[in-house]
């Protein structure tokens, strides 16, 4: 059982979670303290209105039941608006089963006794969500997602956990709200309840634009050295990554120096006399033919190597 939020620290709580609140003036003080205490605390009570357009019936409440008839009312758009803060009239009794598996924060949610001796709007927060309740009427994904911010805020607030969140159909026979899975409402709130108070579900870091590089920008990236691996392989153990800049004049050496090389090879002839000296010594000794490709392949490799 815990001491009520004041209205500062409500406010303050719910804003936190990202709440879109709006304050009705007057909320502060607008509450049904006459008529019994409120607090201590054990939980919160989810409530659809089961009409449209009633932030006023929340506020003002009928002759039989006179608002606020809860502390929060949750429009169709997500906006939050406070009606009271105190003592409201939005539980009415609950069964003793029902309110024990609240104070445990009991995973499972027994269905309420029939006999209902608990004061419920003494010991509960209560939101109204704006809904016929009718199963037709759908709740849009802002509202839904600010109620669950709404829970989880005085849960955060209070250091309780999911379990202290319940459907008004849990706490009592008499009631039917709200016309969604308490379950998977409780499993947002846990959710939410996982992670810091500003954390909003499903958005990404926008990504970087893309920004044209200056020349400036170029200049540094094709002259920085470390960037690309040394394909040399005479430095490449002393000197394992080199400028873009300093690979590609490595190659261009290469590449002058083997057309160097072929050019030279290929300016290597032989006369007419010596092809048929060279014929007439094969014919004679045909393994030196063998020897004369040895020879070549050596003088090639030198005239290759230099």
């Amino acid at each position: 059982m815990a001491t009520p939020l004041s209205a500062d620290l409500l406010l303050a709580a719910l804003k936190s979670e990202g709440v879109k609140v709006a304050e009705r003036t007057g909320w502060r003080t607008h509450n049904r303290n006459s008529r019994g205490p409120w607090g201590g605390v054990n939980g919160i009570v989810i409530h659809h209105t089961a009409g449209s357009n009633s932030l006023g019936l929340c506020w003002t409440g009928t002759t039989s039941l006179p608002g606020p008839l809860c502390h929060t009312h949750l429009a169709k758009d997500g906006t939050a608006t406070m009606v009271g803060h105190g003592r409201t009239n939005h539980a009415g009794t609950f069964a003793a089963n029902a309110h024990q598996a609240v104070i445990n924060e009991a995973s499972i949610h027994p269905r309420p006794d029939a006999a209902e001796p608990v004061d419920g709007n003494q010991h509960y927060y209560g939101i109204e969500i704006e809904n016929l309740g009718n199963g037709s009427d759908p709740y849009p994904a802002v509202q839904y997602d600010q109620a669950v911010r709404w829970a989880a805020a005085i849960c955060r607030a209070h250091g309780w956990s999911e379990h202290s969140v319940i459907g008004h159909k849990e706490g009592t026979r008499r009631k039917i709200d709200p016309s969604f899975p308490m379950g998977d409402f409780r499993s947002a709130v846990a959710e939410r309840l996982a992670h810091p108070a500003s954390w909003n579900p499903g958005t990404t870091t926008p990504e970087e634009n893309d920004v044209p590089l200056t020349d400036d920008d170029v200049r540094k990236v094709w002259t920085t050295d470390g960037i690309v691996k040394n394909p040399n392989p005479d430095s490449a153990e002393t000197n394992p990554y080199i400028a873009p800049a300093t690979g590609l004049r490595n190659i261009e050496t290469v590449v002058r120096r083997t057309e160097a090389k072929l050019a030279a090879l290929s300016a290597v002839e032989l006369t007419d006399t010596q092809i048929a000296t060279l014929a007439a010594a094969v014919a004679a000794n045909p393994a030196l033919a063998e020897v004369i490709a040895e020879r070549v392949a050596v003088k090639l490799a030198e005239r290759l190597a230099d």
